[in-house]
């Protein structure tokens, strides 16, 4: 009896811990990092979105339309970070913009993505 009253004891507390573990927020996410993602970006997008974000990299040329100008202080304004994670992980087809913008969401962490974007909103400021 004092055999079964311990595993019945144990699986108990094993069933309330899982259940308080299951109420508890996820991991937070770590905070963006512009200069994480001033790296990436320079590795990954100034062939088209140029150095300086203009939308004037080498590519940009050959490129119609023309990659976006983070310059653009008004139209920047308008895009949630949401938007920005979004277009750089999905690429320009799953937002419908431009079907030249490649998805990097198979090559970088989502983490990656936010530092990007962060970086991206320096060019606005």
């Amino acid at each position: 009896m004092t055999r079964l009253w311990v595993l019945a004891s144990a699986g108990s507390f094993l069933a309330l811990m899982w259940v308080g573990l299951a109420g508890q927020p996820a991991a937070q996410e770590k905070e963006a990092d512009p200069a994480a993602g001033k790296a990436k970006y320079e590795t990954l997008c100034v062939g088209c979105h140029g150095v300086s974000g203009k939308g004037d990299g080498p590519a940009a040329a050959a490129l119609n339309p023309k990659p976006r100008n983070y310059t653009d202080k008004k139209y920047m304004a308008t895009l949630k970070d949401e938007e920005i994670f979004k277009i750089t992980k999905e690429g320009g087809p799953a937002v419908k913009k431009s079907q030249l913008m490649p998805a990097w969401g198979a090559a970088l962490s989502d983490q990656d993505i936010r530092n990007i974007a962060a970086h991206i909103r320096t060019f606005a400021k």
